[in-house]
């Protein structure tokens, strides 16, 4: 992985932007039971979000099993999100559904905004037990777009989720991962897990103009560290 951001390929009357392959997926995707394709974003199934939010409260005597880890995780209800902060980069962007076309391909964020996230709307929310799945353009027609810079943030990044219910979730950075394309790790980036964590998803790499996509997926994978209420 370059230690620089994904590369913004010009855009030029002689060589065509498809945008609608601008954010391109791999196929294949297991453990949720979704299904990528090309120019498509990550989806996973519904979770049933607990009744009440759950407190992780610390103990003298810690069990570190599975089992007990995710019952004293930090865990909120549903609540759709509103706004995506990431100091470090200057990310500051509002959210948008995304659902799965007829095709099966889930549906990318305007090619014409350059600041705006798309939340897979028929997973979980961001902070409910589960992987959430946040994707957005590297760039776009006219030049950058909100996630060009993902790539700089590192382990112990935080990211910021403001939801509909008042809440803002506070997603901690475990690691940042690059993959081609044609060997995309379906399973470790979308399996369901038992703890609420987040996906942030963009285009990485060399951009292919023959293929007219880029050569591979940026993943940053984090989990829900705080939340401050309303």
């Amino acid at each position: 992985m370059s230690a620089q951001p994904p590369l913004v390929q010009s855009q030029t009357a002689s060589a065509p932007r498809s945008l609608g392959r601008a954010l391109l997926w791999p196929a294949a995707a297991v453990g949720l039971g979704f299904l990528l394709v090309f120019n498509s974003f990550g989806t996973s199934t519904d979770a049933k979000p607990p009744a009440q939010p759950v407190i992780s409260v610390s103990t003298p005597s810690v069990d570190r099993s599975p089992s007990a880890k995710a019952e004293k995780a930090l865990v909120l209800p549903s609540a759709k999100p509103k706004r995506l902060k990431i100091r470090e980069i200057a990310v500051n962007a509002p959210f948008m559904g995304l659902s799965l076309e007829a095709s099966g391909q889930l549906e990318a964020p305007p090619a014409n905004d350059s600041n705006l996230v798309g939340w897979f709307q028929e997973g979980v929310t961001p902070g409910e037990r589960g992987t959430a799945i946040v994707a957005g353009h590297v760039d776009t027609k006219t030049g950058p777009a909100v996630f060009m810079q993902l790539s700089e943030l590192k382990k112990g990044s935080k990211v910021d989720i403001s939801r509909a219910d008042g809440s803002v979730a506070t997603f901690v950075v475990d690691s940042v991962e690059t993959y081609e394309k044609s060997n995309f790790p379906s399973k470790r980036v979308y399996s369901d897990t038992p703890d609420p964590q987040l996906r942030l998803i963009t285009c990485a790499g060399e951009y292919d103009k023959k293929a007219q996509d880029y050569t591979e997926n940026l993943v940053v994978f984090a989990h829900l560290d705080a939340v401050k209420q309303p």
